[in-house]
């Protein structure tokens, strides 16, 4: 049973939430329709090893990368694999030419799974014997195969309510006309019938994209058909002609474009004044990638344990069968309290973005920003007009260059946030940024500590960098100042170690993935001597030239603090030699251990020992390659 599954008790020290409450309203529920006619099997293309692959292949590559990246960071979404222009069939209504791939034990819209994944990565081996290449739609034939397969990914989306769930159906194909060998009065019958069930399709709720595969030497005309099945006009129809021009290398890149769609943290209330209140929603940005969270399992069947909780009465010792009563007690009598009550008591706010006034954008400091803003959009579909009311808003603050002060209510982390307006970007004839607005929260006054502070002790003499210490640092920091840095260009070493630990063990790879730590200092860039001569140089002014290692002052002493390290580092290395810790990990008693001891093996590796003793574990762990 939850103890306290709407987080009454929840303190304001556990870790916020916010971003993670609407798994279900986000999930996603995706068909992949692919085409496997003769002509995408045989129209090849130079692959990155220098071997020409056919698009087929290269399509099948890019899924198999998207569900990998998929499995990690939307585990609870599901998919469906659907081949259409086949020889054989396999669906449930039994149409020709559609084949849904799927494997044992799953349903056919489902959660990806590593066998899913596995299998589906070396189908290319047993495409032909068992599923076969044949075009769908020929002279004289009354299959229609894309309106088959329109037919079956409509039906698999038909699982979940388009409410609490975002369905689509994304089609791969090479194809500009999938009717252009049919004529006359049998062609536009059968382009009104296939046109008429995608839009069956829309009016439930799914949407319909199209990733064309073309070649810069073939160019793909979505004006024939797909403008018309996908509504595409005007702007809309340009920019789609430009994203069809682009390289075939940026195919994987596309693709995860499509999958990971921006998606809505919440719908919030943004009132604005005298009862007048629009519609937002929230998108989170930028947010830290943590790895997984543990999962025990049953030694004997494998399978996730699941806790349980029973309440005794400490009277009878009976198994109370009604949840426990809260009370406070109160000049000697217990006062009872509903659970309705308590989350009434402990709600600071109803949850609404509320407008206070404006300021001049030179009012907002870089550290006022407290941890990663949100972007808010409007929405129309509950309140009708917000969008006008906020493209009013964002006109303003922008031409008079101020930012909104607004009380953003929670049920236990309520902020006053500023809403910095933002213009739309565009370049080469694609959106870079979009219009909208940034949510920066603000900090409360015990958020920011001044430097002052750690020197208020009017006794000590607080150490002040001399000029000549000041102009030394100046130069190295020009030196080795990186150019149009991004944090975007690095990739965090320890979780792409550890998924490909996951990955090798779910896939059984026989190999382990090249995993490149993008963060190591780039030694032989710092050997260049400009670089040198400047770093000798600071060295010299901060330290003196009595300077020898890190740990000594410019007087030449060992200071208090490193000699503590040192013992401290010196007993870590004394304690991790008196454990097997391979054995422990193989036998699993790793758990047995103190978190004193376990940090004992994190020191003596240089690994954080920050984290609750499953952490410690689970780095452990993830250390030794296990």
């Amino acid at each position: 049973m939850d103890l306290d599954p709407e987080d009454i008790f929840r303190d304001d020290e556990d870790d916020e939430n916010e971003f993670y409450q609407g798994r279900d309203s986000t999930k996603e529920l995706l068909v992949y329709l692919v085409d496997a006619s003769p002509k995408m099997v045989s129209t090849s293309y130079p692959s990155e090893d220098g071997k020409d692959a056919s698009l087929f292949q290269v399509a099948i590559s890019c899924i198999v990368q998207a569900l990998k990246t998929q499995i990690i960071n939307r585990s609870y979404d599901e998919v469906a694999i659907c081949f259409f222009n086949t020889r054989e069939k396999k669906n449930l209504q039994d149409l020709n030419g559609v084949y849904v791939f799927n494997v044992a034990e799953r349903e056919d819209l489902d959660r990806p799974t590593a066998r899913l994944i596995k299998e589906f990565e070396s189908i290319q081996e047993k495409f032909n014997a068992e599923i076969g290449s044949k075009y769908g739609i020929l002279p004289g034939s009354h299959d229609n195969s894309l309106y088959n397969a329109f037919w079956v990914a409509q039906a698999l989306l038909r699982k979940g309510s388009a409410k609490t769930a975002n369905k689509r159906i994304l089609l791969l194909t090479n194809e500009d006309d999938p009717f252009g060998s049919i004529k006359g009065v049998t062609k536009m019958d059968m382009m009104r019938t296939t046109l008429q069930r995608a839009k069956d399709a829309q009016d439930l709720g799914i949407s319909i994209e199209l990733l064309p595969l073309s070649r810069q030497d073939d160019e793909f005309n979505v004006s024939l058909f797909y403008a018309e099945l996908l509504e595409l006009e005007g702007d809309e129809l340009t920019q789609f002609k430009a994203l069809v021009g682009e390289r075939l290398e940026d195919m994987k890149e596309q693709l995860r474009k499509r999958i990971f769609k921006k998606r809505k943290i919440r719908r919030i209330k943004f009132i604005i004044a005298n009862g007048l209140s629009i519609e937002v929603n929230t998108y989170a940005l930028i947010r830290p990638t943590n790895t997984g969270t543990i999962t025990w399992l049953d030694s004997v069947t494998n399978l996730p344990i699941k806790s349980d909780r029973s309440f005794i009465c400490t009277d009878t010792g009976a198994l109370l069968q009604q949840p426990a009563q809260r009370f406070q007690s109160y000049k000697s009598e217990d006062v009872l309290f509903s659970v309705d009550e308590l989350s009434e008591v402990k709600r600071v706010s109803s949850g609404n973005l509320r407008l206070l006034g404006f300021k001049p954008l030179s009012c907002l400091k870089d550290y006022h920003n407290l941890r990663p803003s949100t972007f808010i959009f409007p929405s129309d579909e509950e309140v009708i007009g917000s969008t006008c009311v906020f493209i009013a808003l964002h006109r303003s603050m922008i031409q008079l260059n101020r930012f909104a002060l607004a009380f953003c209510g929670s049920s236990s982390h309520p902020h006053l946030v500023a809403l910095v307006a933002q213009n739309e970007m565009i370049s080469g004839g694609g959106q870079v940024e979009p219009p909208g607005m940034h949510m920066i929260y603000l900090p409360y006054s015990d958020d920011i500590r001044h430097i002052e502070e750690v020197h208020a002790d009017t006794n000590t003499m607080a150490p002040r960098a001399t000029e000549d210490q000041t102009k030394k640092g100046s130069a190295l920091i020009r030196r080795v100042d990186l150019k149009d840095f991004s944090v975007c260009q690095f990739s965090n070493p320890a979780l792409q170690r550890h998924y490909a630990v996951l990955q090798a063990l779910a896939l059984q790879e026989d190999e382990m993935p090249e995993i490149k730590d993008e963060t190591v200092p780039d030694e032989e860039g710092m050997a260049r001597p400009g670089i040198v001569k400047v770093l000798e140089e600071f060295k010299l002014s901060v330290y003196g030239e009595n300077y020898e290692d890190d740990d000594l002052t410019t007087s030449g002493k060992v200071t208090e603090a490193s000699r503590k390290r040192k013992a401290t580092a010196d007993n870590a290395t004394k304690e991790y030699a008196k454990h097997d810790w391979f054995e422990l990990a193989d036998s699993g008693k790793l758990k047995d251990l103190t978190v004193a001891e376990l940090k004992y093996y994190l020191m003596a590796n240089n690994l954080s020992v920050t984290g609750a003793k499953a952490a410690l574990i689970s780095r452990i762990l993830t250390h030794m390659g296990k």
